[in-house]
């Protein structure tokens, strides 16, 4: 029989705290295949958030640290200017790059710096209990707006690839999903070619 799929060799043999359905574990594979397909496992060094993705270094067999809420970009620029060889990326939740650490990221993007971010957005700050984000679309339910969200009220939802897809700094921006075979299929090549650029 033909194997077809292997597991990951940068993928630590533990199981994942996250939510059922949550597209997480997905990303989480899909970014050390990727790693392990181009050969990047010991020059790789992942910025985990606070939020959801917090506990990546369970699961990611790299070098991986955690950074104080919103601040995985600053963090992974400040890696990236010493160590310029290595593959540096964050991987950040819509709480952690579109709420506090809004700054961080965009200044990153503005700059040009050579590192990646990987943005998870759920769309709610599911760590929590499911609070609206910055996110949160527009008519949108979550348990701080069960009628759904409202522009009026609560502002619009930030559009995170188009406020960076202004900037003269940004390389590469892709907005993928995972919720089907075809969508993690594209969502892989993203991820490759995030790295690549």
């Amino acid at each position: 029989m033909k194997k077809i799929y292997s597991r990951p060799v940068t993928l630590k043999p533990a199981h994942f705290h996250y939510c059922p359905g949550c597209g997480h574990g997905i990303i989480n594979r899909l970014i050390l295949e990727v790693i392990d397909e181009m050969g990047l496992r010991e020059k790789a060094i992942c910025v985990a958030p606070a939020g959801c993705g917090m506990l990546v270094y369970n699961f990611f067999d790299i070098d991986t640290l955690e950074s104080a809420h919103g601040r995985g970009a600053a963090v992974a620029t400040g890696i990236k200017r010493v160590l310029p060889d290595n593959l540096v990326f964050s991987y950040q939740g819509d709480g952690d790059l579109a709420a506090i650490g809004t700054a961080e990221g965009f200044h990153a993007a503005n700059r040009g710096e050579l590192i990646t971010i990987i943005f998870v957005n759920n769309g709610v700050y599911g760590m929590t209990g499911g609070q609206m984000a910055p996110t949160t679309l527009t008519k949108q339910v979550t348990t701080t707006t069960p009628a759904g969200r409202n522009p009026q009220q609560a502002g619009y939802p930030i559009k995170v690839c188009e406020v960076f897809s202004v900037l003269e700094g940004t390389s590469y921006l892709e907005r993928v999903a995972v919720n089907k075979p075809a969508a993690i299929i594209k969502a892989k090549k993203a991820i490759a070619k995030a790295f690549e650029h």
